[in-house]
């Protein structure tokens, strides 16, 4: 499922289709303010008896601004860690898209792997000889991992081209030409680049341009870079807990799967429907997974780990959870849109009968809806669920708007003093490709005190200029126009130009609020209910129009988020251009190879309602589902007075959710309803319709401990290691499963299933409850 909302970076809803790179619930599952990383820095700062009262404050007291020009990034120690981390992160990420819980590749982890690569390297291959070259005399800098890092984070993403050539696969039995699906994959994840690349003056240079997700991230770069015993303690930890949790995952992951959700209940009573849909919730599209215990971090931390979500965001979750509970149990037992017709929890299109829709059947030759073959049918439908998933999701979308305006209005119009007139002619006009950036020695000292200090230190460095980016962008656009004609996209170039112009407002903007904020907005309802009314009858030209828009807003924010992290660590422009360039390209072409490999082995598994705890395919059943329904039947099925106008009403009510809790704040401060984020707690209301659910207990159970009682009766005890064990935590999951992914759960060919016993029931759900579908 796509949310419209993420938290900074690394958080996500768990069931985004964006999650490839990322909260979705970037992943992510919840979000954070700029007031929470504030909150946060201060407690972080209290020993510097240090109060921070802006973002200038924060960047230049957690991270820091010095800066040695003599180190070199260009070595062949720091290309050959991020090319093989590179080339891991691609296969895992795409590895995860094929499972039942939308999970994302740890930047932290990545971040610290690339690290402890870089440790080995320096200090046991020798510096004689030909191994010079290898591990050169200079030590081992900052720049040194954040070039690897940019690499590596740029390929642990799957691409969303990957995701329109499954479903091509898997629904449309059509497998695109080689060729011209690795030039869709470059052109669609360069395109954004291009545009946000001729942005940067605006959404990258400012202080007010914060991105408060990555700060975590160099803030243990500058911590393990500060030698000492203190490093050494961190990282004998992080070595210590990523070793264990590692042998753990091999468990719950093969041999123990129960573990994975452990249901007293379902042990129990194992043959009653009613509580395997309430209770049930191993397999994927089993249940909601209530009171269920797991012990497998690879889905308690799924979109994003609960060490690193602050305790506002953890209770705004936790509030929208038990509105799920109680909306699903209650649409499904009232027979809402026919509900017990249709799978409890499931993201295909269905006949009314309950069996799965056949949509060749309403497509002509050239892939378009054919009414009379429409009208032999008849219209599909959704399971219930799902329709209450796509309500959230629009209504956090709208109730977004509303509550930073209401909420964060004084904050919001500071930050956005860069997008007056003048202010915005001013940076177009030093964007413009053929103006070379000012030198420092040309600026005034009242020109160079108001610069972000980090980028103040970077303009020693020659600049990345503006016509690399602008040739990445024409070359993505002549690239794409080409593939759309030559692989039956059904999509006329005047629909691509307006998906290209939309994404480029939607850079400007929600780019910006993802860049002040930490707020990332997953616009993909939107972007289908735009495509499908301007291509109405072609579902196939609807994914390629989502492709070329949504996901180049990604792509943007992806681009600008990792050259934020250079700026911060001082990594030269053109070093962090080609490290992105080549991650992209390089990742790209192993989703691809991956992504024929899995539907090659596991092709009905990924057609089927459930899938197993091992491999699903709901993200693409999704993407299908409602590629058809937007793209294909919009006006049949969402216009005023059809059987889902609530889904498109959705975003217009969203718009009002936040008002009643202003005013109660307004009325009556002391209850702190300014304390809710009413966006999250509407995208939490459709969280539990895909994947496995028994984690949610665990999840809150991590974060509630982590966030508040660690946070709050040991603060220096959180400080110094509550992030560097989440990193290992997550490292140690991901190697495991990478590893089990190709030995026995048949990512290259044919699994093997442990053995038949009471901890593995290999014959049903894996916590004995019924199984429904």
């Amino acid at each position: 499922m796509s949310t419209s909302l993420m938290p900074a970076d690394s958080v996500e809803t768990k069931d985004s289709t964006a999650n490839r790179q990322s909260l979705t619930p970037t992943d992510e599952k919840s979000t954070y303010s700029q007031a929470d990383v504030e909150a946060s820095v201060v407690e972080q700062a209290a020993d510097e008896e240090v109060v921070l009262h802006d973002e200038r404050d924060i960047v230049t007291h957690i991270i820091s601004v010095e800066d040695d020009p003599s180190l070199n990034p260009w070595t062949v120690r720091s290309m050959i860690i991020g090319l093989g981390l590179s080339a891991f992160g691609g296969v895992l990420a795409q590895i995860y898209y094929f499972k039942p819980q939308t999970i994302l590749v740890s930047l932290m982890f990545l971040g610290v792997i690339s690290y402890v690569l870089g440790i080995f390297m320096a200090s046991f291959i020798p510096r004689k000889g030909l191994f010079r070259y290898l591990n050169p005399a200079s030590p081992f800098p900052d720049q040194f991992t954040s070039h690897s890092n940019i690499f590596v984070v740029f390929s642990a993403n799957s691409a969303l081209a990957t995701e329109v050539l499954a479903v091509q696969r898997l629904y449309y039995n059509i497998t695109p030409n080689a060729d011209a699906s690795i030039f869709l994959l470059f052109a669609s994840q360069l395109l954004g680049y291009g545009i946000s690349g001729l942005m940067r003056s605006i959404l990258l240079y400012p202080s007010k341009m914060l991105y408060p997700g990555v700060l975590p991230l160099i803030s243990m770069f500058d911590a393990l870079f500060q030698g000492g015993i203190s490093a050494r303690k961190k990282l004998r930890v992080f070595t210590i807990v990523f070793w264990v949790i590692f042998i753990w995952e091999l468990f719950p992951e093969w041999i123990f799967p129960l573990i994975t959700g452990f249901s007293i209940i379902c042990l129990a009573v194992p043959n009653n429907a009613a509580v395997s849909r309430l209770f049930g919730g191993s397999n994927g599209n089993e249940g909601l997974g209530v009171l269920s215990i797991c012990l497998d971090w690879q889905y308690i931390s799924g979109g994003v780990n609960p060490m690193v979500i602050p305790l506002k965001a953890q209770l705004s979750n936790f509030i929208g959870y038990i509105l799920c509970l109680s909306v699903f149990s209650g649409v499904y037992y009232m027979n809402i849109w026919k509900a017990q017709n249709f799978p409890f929890l499931s993201q295909l299109l269905f006949y009314e009968n309950g069996t799965p829709y056949n949509q060749t059947l309403i497509l002509n030759a050239n892939y378009e809806v054919d009414p009379a073959l429409l009208a032999e049918q008849g219209l599909p439908w959704y399971a219930a669920t799902w329709v209450v998933a796509l309500i959230a999701t629009n209504l956090g979308l709208g109730a977004t708007f509303t509550h930073l305006l209401l909420f964060n209005y004084k904050d919001m119009s500071l930050a956005w003093s860069w997008a007056s007139p003048t202010n915005i002619r001013k940076s177009l006009g030093a964007a413009m490709f053929w103006r070379p950036r000012e030198a420092k020695e040309e600026m005034s000292k009242e020109e160079l005190e108001a610069l972000d200090p980090h980028y103040r230190e970077m303009l020693k460095y020659p600049e990345a200029p503006n016509s690399w980016y602008l040739a990445i962008l024409i070359i993505s656009v002549i690239i794409s126009l080409v593939v759309i004609y030559k692989s039956d996209s059904t999509l006329p170039w005047w629909s691509y130009v307006i998906s290209v112009l939309l994404a480029s407002v939607a850079i400007l903007f929600f780019g910006a609020l993802y860049a002040i904020t930490g707020l990332q907005f997953v616009i993909q309802g939107f972007v289908q209910m735009i495509g499908g009314f301007i291509n109405p009858g072609k579902p196939m030209a609807n994914m390629y129009f989502v492709l070329f828009s949504y996901n180049s807003v990604l792509q943007s924010q992806l681009l600008l988020r990792d050259l934020k992290i250079a700026q911060y660590a001082k990594l030269p422009p053109r070093a962090a251009f080609t490290a992105q360039t080549i991650g992209t390209l390089l990742g790209a072409v192993l989703n691809y190879i991956l992504m024929n490999s899995i539907i090659d082995n596991q092709r009905d598994i990924l057609l089927s309602v459930q899938g197993t705890n091992i491999w699903s395919g709901q993200q693409a059943q999704q993407y299908n589902s409602q590629a058809i329904a937007w793209g294909g039947l919009s006006h049949q099925l969402f216009a005023v007075g059809q059987r889902y106008q609530w889904v498109a009403w959705s975003y217009v009510i969203g718009l009002f959710v936040p008002v009643p809790f202003w005013v109660a704040h307004k009325l009556w401060p002391r209850l702190r309803s300014d304390y809710l984020y009413t966006p999250v707690i509407c995208y939490y209301i459709g969280y539990l319709c895909v994947g496995i659910n028994s984690s949610i207990l665990s999840y809150f159970t991590v974060g509630f401990l982590s966030q508040w009682w660690l946070r709050t009766r040991h603060p220096k005890w959180f400080n110094k290691y509550n992030y560097i064990i989440g990193a290992a935590l997550d490292g140690g999951t991901q190697v495991m499963v990478f590893i089990l992914s190709f030995a026995v759960q048949g990512a290259a060919g044919e699994s093997y299933l442990f053995k038949q016993w009471w901890g593995a029931n290999q014959l049903g759900n894996y916590d004995y409850c019924k199984s429904l579908n």
